[in-house]
């Protein structure tokens, strides 16, 4: 998520990207594949989250897996639901927005992987419900301060990122013999998570500077206004069509 959005200023917006006249050339190709992708994202979360248990051959481990897998249920479900209702009933234009919904179960789902294994399933509820707030503020400051963040990767990775890593300083009951030390509960595991959130921030930004701003310079990350205009599908690829939709 840092790294997207140090890549996201240094590259800069797409042509005429906050063009209002033109917003609609920068819609979702095809939201059948957005939900097919996150489909295959969601999936693949079990067997990172539980599968991180390293074993299951006791039944201490397996019930360890087993509440990460519910936590890893939780959380995207409530945040998936938190962004979709928000963009359907309050925010506006108050439509019903599909590509959000995906979005928000990608931002449950990182919100709760730092703590999926110390966190009680109702505070894997709680996690989500904020960590869907937290992907659709940063979604409206990056519009608001016009960085062209294709697919919201920094709001999704990088607020929803470091949102987990405190919520695993702030939840995380001591007395039930899980793992958790959270600061709710008298524990003092936050002031550790808040300093390795902001290592974790300075170090990414860093080396992705370091990375992306050189290779801005030598103009060998961003394509040519042509590029854009007529689109790397017709400029340098074969077949020349990505979508066989009728576009």
């Amino acid at each position: 998520g840092v790294g997207a959005i140090c890549g996201a200023i240094i590259v800069g917006p797409r042509k005429d990207r906050w063009d209002e006249s033109k917003s609609n050339d920068f819609a979702a190709h095809s939201i059948p594949f957005c939900v097919l992708g996150t489909i295959f994202l969601w999936f693949g979360w079990y067997g990172f989250n539980p599968g991180s248990t390293g074993a299951m051959h006791s039944a201490d481990s397996a019930h360890t897996a087993g509440l990460v897998a519910v936590n890893t249920t939780l959380s995207p479900c409530v945040a998936g639901i938190v962004v979709f209702f928000l963009r359907a009933k309050i925010l506006p234009p108050r439509s019903l927005d599909v590509g959000g919904f995906c979005n928000g179960i990608l931002a449950g789902l990182v919100a709760i992987t730092a703590g999926c294994a110390v966190v009680k399933p109702w505070e894997a509820v709680i996690i989500g419900f904020f960590g869907g707030l937290f992907y659709q503020g940063g979604s409206m400051l990056l519009r608001k301060v016009k960085v062209d963040d294709v697919v919201d990767a920094f709001p999704v990775h990088g607020m929803c990122g470091c949102w987990a890593i405190l919520a695993s300083g702030l939840f995380g009951d001591p007395d039930e013999g899980i793992g958790g030390n959270g600061a709710f509960y008298g524990g003092n595991q936050f002031w550790t998570q808040l300093m390795a959130a902001v290592i974790f921030v300075a170090w990414t930004a860093a080396w992705s500077i370091l990375i992306f701003l050189p290779l801005r310079l030598a103009k060998a990350l961003r394509l040519s206004d042509e590029f854009q205009d007529k689109g790397a599908d017709a400029m340098e690829h074969s077949p020349n069509k990505a979508y066989n939709q009728g576009y």
